[in-house]
Order: C-alpha cells, then sequence, then structure tokens
C-alpha cells in the first residue's frame, strides 16, 4: 500500500491491474465517540465546474455521474467507521476530468476537533491501494480529502487535505453548484463564523490551493483546485448586541438535489378486504417452502431478480463489490465445471459496461445454515480459474473484521485474483427499507417491488432473519459465570463476545432502517489495535465482570445509546446520557428534563450527573410531582442526566420469544421509542432538503 503525503500524486494503473472501478474510504476518530461528518463528492468539468448540480453528490443525492459515483454510507470498522465511495471510473462521463473528495461537519463543529484524519483507496478487489493522513485540519467545518483526474487518458490520486474556511455552502458555490436563494443569507452567516473563528485562533483562514506541474505554478502532475472566494465583509453589530438561539439555530445552506424520487408512506391505505382472513396476494408467495433447499433456491432468485429490476437497488448492494455501474443480468443454479463433477452455484451476477464483462458467484444460505469452507473453496477456484472478479457469500450471519466467515485460499497473483466478499441478509433489508422509505428510487413499480422483497425477508418462512443465534459457547459460557468458573483466556468467551458484536451490528441495521439515519456501534479501542486483541480484552472482562456493554451512535440524537447486558442479574439496561441544559437554573433543567418525557415509561430511571460523580437518582413516576428530588442537595453543578430502562433478559441463545437476541432488539426499540424519540436535540442534524422540482 502506498503511503502518501500532502500535495503528493500517483498513477492508479501502477499500483493495481483493478483500477476499473475502486472504493474510496474516508474515516476519523474522536475522544468521545460522537464525532461525524458528511461526505461529499463533486465532478467537475475541464474548467474546475460541475456541469449542473446533479454532478454534487452528497447524503441527499447519493448517485450521480450515470451511477459512476456512489455514496455507500458508512460501514464499521474494528476501531470505528468509515465512509465509503465507490467509483466506476470506466463509467464516469468522458466531460467530468476531475472528481473531488471532500466532508463537512455540522452543528459549529470543525475538524480539529476529530483525531486520525485519513482516507484510503481500495482497487476492485478491496485490497488497498493509497493511504493518506490529513494533519492539522485546523478550525474549518469542511474539508477536502483529495481527488481523482484523468491525465491522459488515465486515472490519477492526488491528497489535498486542505480546510475550506467557508464550509459546505461556500466549497459547493465555489464548484458551482446552485445554493437554493433563500438560504444564501444563511451560507454567509455560516462563512463569516468560520472566518471570526479563524482570526480568533490567530490562523489565516485554511483553503483549497490550485495548481498543476502541468500547468504553470503547480504541483506535479495535479490538476487546479479553486481557492474560496472570501465572503463580503457584513456590517459590525453593535456592542453588547447577542444572537438569539433562533438565529443561532438556523439551518445552513444546502444544495439542490437531483429529481423527485419515489418513496411509500409508511401508513397503508385501508383495505378492501371483508375480514381479516383474507390474505393478500404477494408476488413471492412463501406457502409452498418446505426445506431448507427451496429457501435457499427461493430467496436467491428472489433478490437477484429484483436486483435487476431496480437499478438503485441492485446497484447499491454491487457497487461496494467492486462491480462496474452498467447493465446487470442474475442467473441462478448456474452449471460451471469443476474436476470429475460439476458445481451449481445458487447463482451469478453478471454486469456489462463498455463491452467488459464483471462476474461475481453467490452462495446462499437462509435460517442457521453456516456457509460451508469447502464449498466457498471450490467457488472461489472455479472464479479464478474462469476470469471471475468476486465470490459473494450471503448468509444470517455478519462478517467482523479480522474474523471471516470461511477460511479459504485467495490467489495473491493479479492473472487470478478473485475477491470474497459476505453480505448479510440483514444488511440486504437494510438497503431495502432505506430506498423505499427514506432515500427513493426511480418510480412507484420499483418501489412496489423492493416493499415486496422486504415483505419476503420479513416473513418467518423465508429463513431470511439475519443473526438469530448467539452460538454453543452462549448456554456454556452464561453457567460459568452463575458458578463463577469462567476464567480469563477461555475461548468461549470470545466467542460470546464475536456473537455480541454481530447482533450489535444487527440492531444498528435494523434500527438505522426503520429511522432513515446513521446508527452505528462506537469503538472506544485505540486506532490500530487488532480487532482479536480487542475481543480478547472484552471477553477478559466478560469473565471478570459477567457483563457485555456496547455503545450506539444515533444520527440526529443528543448522547450514546448504551446497551449493557448483566449476565449475572439477567438485566439488560439501555440508557442515554444527556447535557444539561445551559441557561436556567438548576430546578428549571430539572422541570424541562421531566416535560420532555412526558410519554415516557414510568419506570424509566433518572439520575443526576455532576462533576466527578453522580447525584440523586429516582423513576420517572416518582419525580413527576417533585422534580426537586432530582437536585444534588450540596448544590454542585449539573452536568447532564442519565437516563435508563431495565429488562429482564432472555435466557435462549436464539431468536426465539425467550430468547437473548430477541429481548436485546426489544429493549432497544423500546427506549429509542420511548425516551430518545421525545429528548431535545440540539446542535441537531440538518433537515433533509427537498428536491428542485418540489419548490
Amino acid at each position: 500500500m502506498q503511503k502518501m503525503i500532502k500535495g503528493a500524486n500517483i498513477g492508479l494503473a501502477s499500483l493495481s491491474d483493478n483500477v476499473g472501478s475502486v472504493v474510496m474510504s474516508l474515516g476519523w476518530s474522536s475522544p468521545t465517540g460522537e464525532g461525524d461528518a458528511d461526505v461529499s463528492v463533486l465532478l467537475l468539468d475541464g474548467d474546475g465546474k460541475v456541469r449542473g448540480d446533479a454532478d454534487f453528490c452528497f447524503y441527499n443525492n447519493p448517485v450521480v455521474g450515470n451511477g459512476s459515483v456512489q455514496l455507500l454510507g458508512k460501514t464499521p470498522t474494528s476501531d470505528g467507521d468509515e465512509d465509503r465511495i465507490s467509483f466506476d471510473l470506466d463509467a464516469v462521463p468522458a466531460e467530468v476530468e476531475q472528481i473531488v473528495v471532500a466532508a463537512s461537519r455540522y452543528g459549529g463543529a470543525r475538524f480539529g476537533d476529530l483525531d486520525d484524519l485519513r482516507l484510503t483507496l481500495a482497487d476492485g478487489s478491496g485490497d488497498s491501494l493509497v493511504q493518506f493522513s490529513v494533519e492539522d485540519a485546523g478550525a474549518v467545518s469542511a474539508c477536502v480529502f483529495g481527488e481523482l483526474y484523468r491525465r491522459d487518458g488515465a486515472w490519477k490520486f492526488r491528497a489535498v487535505g486542505q480546510g475550506y474556511a467557508t464550509g459546505l455552502a461556500g466549497l459547493a458555490t465555489d464548484f458551482g453548484v446552485d445554493i437554493d436563494d433563500d438560504a444564501d443569507a444563511e451560507a454567509q452567516a455560516e462563512a463569516e463564523a468560520d472566518v471570526e473563528a479563524e482570526a480568533e485562533s490567530g490562523k489565516e483562514p485554511d483553503g483549497p490551493r490550485g495548481g498543476s506541474a502541468d500547468e504553470p505554478g503547480g504541483q506535479a502532475g495535479s490538476p487546479a483546485v479553486p481557492a474560496p472566494r472570501a465572503p463580503e465583509p457584513a456590517p459590525a453589530a453593535p456592542a453588547g448586541t447577542v444572537r438569539t438561539p433562533s438565529e443561532e439555530t438556523k439551518p445552513r445552506a444546502r444544495p439542490r438535489t437531483a429529481r423527485k424520487k419515489v418513496t411509500l408512506p409508511r401508513a397503508e391505505k385501508k383495505t378492501l378486504a371483508e375480514n381479516d382472513s383474507w390474505r393478500t396476494a404477494r408476488l413471492f408467495p412463501l406457502s409452498a417452502l418446505k426445506n431448507d433447499r427451496e429457501r435457499e433456491t427461493r430467496a436467491t432468485s428472489v433478490l437477484l431478480s429484483v436486483m435487476t429490476q431496480v437499478p438503485e437497488f441492485g446497484r447499491r448492494l454491487t457497487a461496494g463489490f467492486g462491480a462496474p455501474a452498467g447493465r446487470m443480468e442474475t442467473f441462478t443454479e448456474v452449471s460451471l465445471p469443476h474436476g470429475d463433477s460439476p458445481r451449481r452455484p445458487d447463482g451469478v451476477i453478471r454486469v456489462e459496461r463498455a463491452g467488459k464483462l464483471w462476474t461475481a458467484l453467490v452462495e446462499t444460505k437462509t435460517n442457521g445454515n453456516a456457509l460451508k469452507p469447502d464449498q466457498v473453496q471450490a467457488y472461489m477456484d472455479i472464479a479464478a480459474r474462469r476470469g471471475y472478479e468476486a465470490v459473494i457469500t450471503l448468509s444470517n450471519d455478519v462478517a467482523l473484521d479480522g474474523t471471516p466467515l470461511v477460511d479459504v485460499r485467495i490467489d495473491g497473483r493479479r492473472k487470478h485474483k478473485v475477491a470474497l466478499w459476505h453480505l448479510s441478509w440483514a444488511e440486504v433489508r437494510h438497503q431495502a427499507q432505506m430506498l423505499i422509505r427514506h432515500e427513493g428510487v426511480g418510480s412507484a413499480s420499483h418501489a412496489w417491488l423492493l416493499r415486496e422483497l422486504l415483505h419476503y425477508l420479513q416473513h418467518e418462512h423465508s429463513g431470511c432473519h439475519g443473526f438469530q443465534n448467539m452460538g454453543a459457547a452462549w448456554v456454556p459460557v452464561r453457567k460459568a459465570i452463575d458458578d463463577e468458573t469462567l476464567s480469563q483466556g477461555d475461548p468461549r468467551a470470545t466467542e460470546v463476545i464475536e456473537s455480541w458484536e454481530r447482533l450489535v451490528r444487527q440492531v444498528c441495521l435494523g434500527l438505522g432502517g426503520e429511522l432513515g439515519h446513521k446508527v452505528l456501534p462506537v469503538q472506544r479501542a485505540k486506532r490500530g489495535t487488532d480487532p482479536r486483541a480487542r475481543r480478547a480484552a472484552l471477553a477478559d472482562q466478560l469473565c471478570s465482570q459477567g457483563r457485555l456493554h456496547s455503545e450506539l451512535r444515533i444520527e440526529g440524537t443528543p448522547g450514546i445509546l448504551a446497551i449493557t447486558a448483566d449476565l449475572r442479574t439477567r438485566k439488560l439496561r439501555t440508557s442515554i446520557e444527556v447535557p444539561a441544559a445551559e441557561r436556567g437554573y438548576p430546578l428549571s433543567r430539572a422541570k424541562r428534563l421531566i416535560r420532555q418525557l412526558a410519554a415516557a415509561p414510568a419506570d424509566l430511571h433518572i439520575e443526576t450527573l455532576v462533576e466527578g460523580g453522580t447525584g440523586p437518582r429516582g423513576t420517572l413516576e416518582r419525580l413527576r410531582p417533585e422534580p426537586a428530588d432530582i437536585l444534588p442537595k450540596d448544590g454542585a453543578e449539573i452536568s447532564g442526566f442519565r437516563l435508563s430502562l431495565f429488562k429482564g433478559m432472555g435466557n435462549g441463545r436464539g431468536n426465539a420469544e425467550t430468547g437473548f437476541i430477541r429481548s436485546v432488539d426489544e429493549a432497544v426499540d423500546r427506549f429509542h421509542t420511548h425516551v430518545i424519540a421525545h429528548l431535545e436535540t440540539r446542535g441537531t442534524r440538518r433537515p433533509a432538503a427537498e428536491p428542485a422540482e418540489a419548490r
């Protein structure tokens, strides 16, 4: 892997033969685990400008350039998460000469508050080609990480790492994106605030510097990047002027999005059935499924057919695997020669772009069936011999960094290289939910097809339920904790930690699909820690404390959702720490919190947080008539409140009514629905931008 320094550039063809499709990842970390940013991509012509607003790729317009650029969203890693972007460089429109990759923060946050800002670039096989660390980002709310650009018909990468003092609105405007007219004043105010912050810190405003050695005055081999325009000076405010809260919380200017897309309404129309016994006719029936083989065959055929009919969905699932954006065809039960007897993979995906074919073999498992290493190995060998690009495994299991689901040999020679990818049924459901409920698809018929697919995947007979089994070690470890015979270093404890991590990641996918927001596990281990070493340390904590613990970051909420499973007391605790209001007397702060929780469960526990420890606590039922009971008796300054709900924990290892997995799902859902959803958020995430045609 090539490590880059700021301003350096390199040709992609010199790093790999498989750079027709590449995936770029932007990552960062923060001491609290709450730092976040939005990724955006701009497709520029020879003049360094977008051809139109549709060339601006961001959270509300995640696919641009005829599908050649796509935001894949965040992916959990062993020490945090990364935002991933797929580039089908062979399909980028010929008029596009340069692709700028940036990120922006919101609510007054700055990149200088984040640690380990980095960019990595991987080829179509998933091998990392380039790594670039951004140093000294400074007090800016937008940052250009890097750029891809054409030079003599080939694609090159340049490490930029420059802050943008005027924020996302200024960055977009400078590259030719139209900003909503009614929000120009707000964009100007944000730019002025950024410049003021830089002035107070004693630094010059930082911005991307253009230039190229191919043009006079530039750096070697890098295209020019326009510098940001300086904002017009605003009239000075009279001394003592205080900005009102409404002025502080105004939404920022948002660029226009692409055409309006179709989403399905959450509330279905009143049924025309005479009574509840009438069943709605379904495109994908489930009543005839009798065994696992039939479930695997049906699930594979249903999924692959919908992928071809709904381009947004098919592209969403394959872009992260290095597939190009092109015409997709899928096949099932294909016979391929292998030794004395042919092999029949469950499915084949082929994508054609500009006369070139990208091919992946698909191996599917449903219910609790595990992938078979010898079967996957055979498909890897077949793919290598036939020049196919990938093997995709699909099951209810969830892949973890550093812990492969199947142990296979991978031929590292370039001409025989085959990428092995895994997809969970939970992730398939998540992507379908995001499209039909939140992001939208191209037509009502596509939305209906995805709804039928979602109904199929969620049905108990489909076998596509996601992670459902805590594993063979779950019951022995639980009993050993009861008997106090579980010792550190026991491999069974590590197995339980891995199962817990899989469960938490699936909870994030399910909740994120329902909300339409990013929901990610928070990893507080030191960045760079080996995943296996981190899990071994957590296993030792399980042995000594008897508890499983994880934290979730939910976009748009005022804190981190914590989940703790105490295996000794059989209790699940879901909790969140919220900061106290910045203004007002202590009693006013307590009353304000109680008002927000008017619809919360009476058994909600509220605990006062003070500097260096905790203060009084009580249930919401007791505190409603007497909010003053939550105030510290010694007058200590209140920093926040911890809100907690407790629930009995299921004992079974599976997802049955009495199972542990179901009890965790229900606990998280209850806590978010009845507690978190009612809390006021400060520095709330941006409102969804309306499509231009809808205005």
